[in-house]
């Protein structure tokens, strides 16, 4: 397959290039600067710039590009930026792609279980309601923005990722050089859940949407989420280090803002892959110890 990928760059991007190549299918990113040969199509989401003629013949799309959430405290501006940068990438490339004469089989957009919100212990499905949160509506116009590829009847999935766990990048390679130094601990009480992903399977299961007859939204965590106080201890147990002291909530909130800290660490998500655990995928990492030594090498 010629599968388009925009955010081809990132944190995900950049492994699932490699494992679109080793699975035999071509990857053709979508970048912003001038393309440098046959495997990059340049575009401008801004703009509303994207050549559909360069897309005409391509089998998949994959829409990952998205400014970071955790990148910079949320003022106004900033969530504007966190908006437009995945609505109007979205609904371009999702336009561009319904309008073509040969249209793409597939198209995977990106979204994230931002969309659940808090809700303690209560266990999100693909099926949960949107919370009323700033993420929430964030991710509900997100989704929202791929419909003109729904509509020219292209298989949609949308992609509900949760945290994703990789030393490369994330919230796991900004752990790893505290619980190292044995000042890693756990934020708050610890109780709130934790919806992650090893990068493997992230890649993996989006490789496998690929060739599935999956559409609608797809929750990309592993199917065990822990609280913060089981992945504390299992992080630390891992690197053999101490994880004893909690991180009081004043602490990050004074560096990124509240709100932002209450999203990303102290809001509950517990989260369950419903429509993967029903389908014939298998996850490589189903347990968080044993992802956490195989992505670190212990």
């Amino acid at each position: 397959m010629d599968v388009a990928i925009t955010g081809s760059s990132g944190l995900i991007g950049k492994p699932l290039k490699a494992a679109l190549r080793e699975a035999g299918h071509r990857p053709i990113g979508l970048v912003r600067r001038p393309a440098r040969g046959e495997d990059e199509i340049r575009y401008d989401p801004g703009a509303g710039q994207l050549d559909a003629a360069s897309l005409e013949g391509v089998d998949a799309v994959i829409n990952l590009a998205g400014a970071g959430i955790g990148d910079s405290r949320w003022t106004e501006k900033y969530k504007q930026v966190l908006v437009d940068s995945r609505v109007d990438t979205t609904s371009l490339v999702a336009t561009t792609i319904a309008g073509l004469n040969s249209k793409p089989s597939v198209f995977l957009s990106g979204s994230a279980i931002g969309i659940y919100g808090d809700r303690a212990d209560t266990v999100n499905t693909e099926a949960s309601p949107a919370a009323d949160t700033f993420l929430a509506d964030l991710v509900v116009k997100w989704e929202a923005a791929a419909q003109p590829a729904v509509d020219a009847d292209i298989r949609t999935a949308f992609l509900r990722t949760g945290i994703v766990l990789t030393p490369r990048g994330g919230a796991l390679a900004k752990l790893l050089p505290l619980f190292k130094l044995g000042v890693g601990g756990k934020f708050g009480n610890g109780k709130q859940y934790m919806s992650w992903i090893s990068i493997v399977d992230q890649v993996a299961a989006m490789v496998y949407l690929l060739d599935s007859d999956i559409s609608g939204p797809v929750n990309l965590t592993a199917p065990t989420p822990v609280t913060n106080g089981e992945f504390t201890k299992t992080l630390a147990g891992v690197l053999k280090r101490p994880a004893i002291l909690p991180v009081p909530k004043f602490g990050p909130s004074l560096l990124l803002g509240g709100e932002l800290v209450q999203a990303l660490l102290y809001d509950s998500a517990r989260v369950e892959p419903t429509v993967l655990n029903a389908s014939d995928y298998t996850y490589q990492y189903p347990g968080l110890e044993v992802a956490l030594r195989g992505l670190l090498g212990k």
